[in-house]
């Protein structure tokens, strides 16, 4: 996992998968490879050369996220422990982006959902000029959130057009004020929490009131998402028990290599706060 120190749901997700009541009777190996760079396509690539030295398994893999060779690194990767014959169970994304599939097993939440589900409770209290906010060069799973969040607005008659999505992580001021002074949104839906956190210390900044003058909306429901400003509104992963399936999935995997590559969806609950100006 090398966005491990970086990613709001993969430490949790880690959790759930050493608490794994299947872990008993395994080994579990932490890699940590020695690089010399901070590169994080090269630790991965590194990382996962270790794991092929060391004769492992199966390899749990959440693909990489935010760098330039992002899609060739992670397809080099899952490539190379497949030619080692090596199992391999995707977290959160797969290194393909739809509607291609990778030949893995995928354990993680139906992001489509997600972000139909978001962006819907903004619909269902009140708003009607709702956007939608990511960071560029973000995992496929954002992708598919944001496929949710225009299907929602299509249900509904509302333009779903590139009118209405920021691309930055929240915190230039300048690039967000000109956004809501041309777009006038009522509603954001963040593709993740931080993306959320971002966007709301600089909407106070900007002398911007939520949820009065602006709802908003985020997924994953990380620890601090409670303690923001304004209370943040959220769809909670449940990441532990992410952890837990993704090893019945790989175990299932060893036991039987040659059933349909599959994924494990994990169903997931809208936590409200204050953030989106429903009633708590």
């Amino acid at each position: 996992m090398p966005d491990l120190d970086e990613g709001e749901v993969f430490d949790p997700i880690c959790q759930g998968i050493v608490r794994a009541g299947e872990l008993l009777h395994h080994r579990l190996l932490w890699g940590s490879a020695p690089t010399s760079t901070n590169n994080k396509e090269q630790q991965a690539e590194e990382l996962c050369h270790y794991f092929i030295s060391r004769k492992v398994s199966g390899v749990f893999f959440a693909p990489v996220e935010l760098t330039a060779r992002q899609d060739e690194v992670n397809e080099k990767i899952a490539a190379d422990l497949e030619r080692a014959s090596i199992p391999t169970v995707l977290i959160d994304r797969c290194v393909s982006k739809f509607p291609r599939r990778s030949r893995h097993d995928l354990v993680g939440i139906d992001n489509r959902r997600a972000g139909y589900r978001m962006t819907a409770h903004l619909l269902k209290a009140g708003c009607r000029k709702v956007a939608f906010a990511f960071r560029p060069g973000s995992a496929p799973t954002v992708d598919a959130r944001h496929a949710g969040y225009r299907e929602a607005l299509w249900t509904q008659g509302l333009p779903s057009d590139n009118t209405f999505v920021f691309q930055s992580d929240g915190s230039d001021s300048e690039a967000l004020k000109k956004f809501v002074d041309s777009a006038k949104p009522d509603g954001i839906v963040c593709a993740n929490d931080l993306t959320a956190a971002k966007v709301m210390h600089t909407l106070l900044k900007l002398g911007v009131r939520i949820p009065e003058d602006m709802r908003m909306v985020g997924i994953n429901d990380v620890k601090y998402a409670q303690f923001l400003p304004v209370p943040l509104t959220t769809l909670r992963q449940p990441c532990q028990e992410i952890g837990a399936a993704a090893m019945a999935v790989m175990l299932d995997r060893l036991h039987r290599p040659s059933a349909p590559t599959r994924d494990v969806l994990l169903d997931c609950e809208v936590i409200v706060r204050q953030s989106c100006g429903a009633k708590v």
